[in-house]
């Protein structure tokens, strides 16, 4: 079987406009081993898990589980266990770190306003490197694991960010994938090189476009008007920019404003991408991509 990563790698699908979308994120440890649908399918209670699906539903709440690279241990889980709590609009992106022992502490957060990007002094800010998450879910997909997994630990002994594994953040066949925060600026087919130049730039308030699937607080449309205005100006500033979404990710004009108040009208059509399987084992079909068509500054 062909792997779903190396069908995109070979029609040289691009992996703009691809990152999971969500404002804010819940990201709870949770070593040993992920199902597909890993909140209701570990080592973590199913009915707690489907509770937290079901609390962060509409929000703009993406909830996610994360473990340290390396072999999972074995039982069950005990003592503190790591959380981070993170919201990715520009001017407005932070990342909040606390130690639990009962995930059920986590149902009593205001997922509401944790969407909107208001923390309520939950846990305490977060001044290390910027975080590192790459997916090894491999019981959603192969490439994940065999892919995700090297990276990870590669970067766990000197990647110069802090890194987790985590369950999934969707665009299997872009493996490995990494999402980084408090930014949310996602990644496909990551080495450690440039999980590297991305560390660096992050830590100067910068990002990379190279290779990057787009920034998970817009949807698609809002993602590749992002990237789209990025190539044409040359602007690396990682809050530089906002955009003022129409509400689809189907055809439509955009607009990216920037913080120095200059704007664009950015016009995005959703267009039949290669023919490939979205997943290992999955059947091949079109791909959804979203065709920046247009770029017109606005007075």
């Amino acid at each position: 079987m062909t792997l779903c990563a190396s069908a995109s790698w070979t029609r040289e699908e691009p992996p703009a406009a691809t990152a999971a979308t969500g404002t804010s994120w819940l990201l709870l440890e949770q070593p040993g081993p992920w199902g597909p649908r890993a909140l209701t399918g570990s080592r973590l209670d199913p009915a707690l898990g489907a509770a937290l699906e079901s609390a962060a539903e509409g929000t703009g709440v993406r909830v996610a589980l994360i473990r340290r690279p390396g072999r999972a241990p074995s039982g069950a889980v005990s003592g503190a266990r790591q959380v981070y709590l993170a919201h990715t609009r520009p001017g407005r992106s932070w990342v909040r770190t606390l130690r639990i022992t009962a995930p059920e502490e986590l149902l009593g957060l205001d997922f509401a306003r944790l969407g909107g990007g208001e923390h309520d002094g939950t846990g305490d800010p977060y001044h290390g490197d910027p975080l590192a998450l790459v997916c090894t879910n491999g019981r959603r997909d192969r490439c994940c694991a065999e892919l995700g997994r090297p990276l990870a630990a590669e970067l766990a002994v000197g990647g110069g960010v802090e890194v987790w594994e985590i369950s999934h953040i969707g665009g299997h066949r872009f493996a490995p994938t990494l999402l980084t925060l408090p930014h949310g600026y996602a990644y496909g087919r990551a080495s450690a090189p440039l999980v590297k130049e991305v560390a660096t730039a992050l830590r100067e308030g910068r990002m990379v476009t190279e290779r990057c699937r787009g920034r998970s607080a817009w949807g698609r449309a809002g993602q590749a008007a992002e990237l789209a205005v990025r190539e044409l100006t040359g602007e690396d500033g990682a809050d530089a920019l906002g955009v003022e979404e129409s509400g689809t990710d189907g055809a439509g004009a955009v607009t990216v404003t920037h913080s120095d108040g200059r704007r664009w009208s950015v016009t995005v059509e959703a267009a039949d991408g290669p023919v490939l399987p979205a997943s290992c084992g999955a059947a091949a079909l079109p791909q959804t991509r979203m065709a920046v068509t247009a770029v017109r500054p606005l007075p």
